[in-house]
């Protein structure tokens, strides 16, 4: 299978362009969690039910800072079943890209959410040996991807001894390293879950010394340190289940990150 691959972003800045190389082989493998149904704020949403509306695709970019959502111009070789034949060729099209591409990780790009549109389908030629039409299809997806920098808020999922793992809901492999939590933090046994600690940050100025709790009733707002698109292990050595994308953030900071209410109190 070939696709190639053409980067956009949704506010279509010239300066984040990036192109990938064409025919990328690509699909690695679908986060933790049901398919097709995420979390999203505080209430559980089909996920391509959501992204349905292009009105509300760019209302929700720009109240999340634009960046974390982009689309992506994707070309793809596709042999149309011949039970989905009878259905409008847009419809039957659109269902088999869902299901190819929804809640899937493009190494090098990021998480499908969405089939946004199609831009073209050609072809549909039946070729020796096949009893099925091939087309070439033109659409875009909506893929989660932030930037380098970006300030996210997310929540906490589990905590211990190597640091926190955060979620966004649809997105649960959000790590925060120990190294890189506020100075001064240290953990400490969380009675109520086993297995599992509870950070806090000890803050001080000139003679007031106050410490804060890390836990999980609070929207913990972080730095995106790095993007990972791990391999494919050849075999499972832990416990550990596969990421195919994995976000590091960073809580390192003058100001500001961290649990929101650290800095609704100070």
């Amino acid at each position: 299978m070939s696709i190639s691959l053409r980067y956009d972003p949704i506010t279509k800045n010239p300066n984040h362009t990036l192109s990938l190389e064409a025919s990328s082989t690509l699909l690695l493998a679908s986060p933790r969690s049901p398919p097709n149904r995420r979390l999203f704020a505080d209430g559980c949403i089909p996920v391509n039910h959501f992204f349905s509306s292009p009105l509300l695709v760019h209302t929700l970019i720009r109240w999340s800072g634009v960046s974390m959502f982009q689309l992506s111009i994707l070309e793809h070789t596709l042999r149309l079943k011949p039970d989905l034949l009878s259905l409008p060729i847009n419809e039957a099209v659109k269902g088999e890209l869902e299901a190819l591409f929804l809640d899937k990780v493009i190494t090098d790009l990021g998480l499908c959410i969405s089939v946004y549109d199609i831009q073209s389908i050609n072809g549909g030629f039946i070729f020796a040996n096949e009893g099925a039409p091939t087309y070439t299809v033109k659409f875009r997806l909506i893929i989660f991807r932030p930037f380098i920098g970006e300030i996210i808020s997310a929540r906490l999922k589990e905590s211990n001894a190597d640091g926190l793992r955060l979620t966004l809901g649809f997105f649960d492999d959000i790590y925060i390293p120990d190294l890189l939590l506020p100075n001064s933090s240290r953990a400490e046994p969380d009675t109520e879950h086993k297995n599992q600690v509870k950070w806090i940050w000890t803050f001080k100025e000139e003679e007031q010394v106050r410490e804060y709790l890390i836990d999980g009733y609070d929207e913990i707002r972080f730095r995106v340190q790095s993007i990972k698109f791990p391999e494919i292990p050849k075999e499972q050595k832990d416990s550990k289940p596969f990421a195919p994308m994995e976000i590091i953030g960073s809580l390192v900071s003058d100001a500001g990150l961290g649990p929101i209410s650290w800095w609704v109190s100070m």
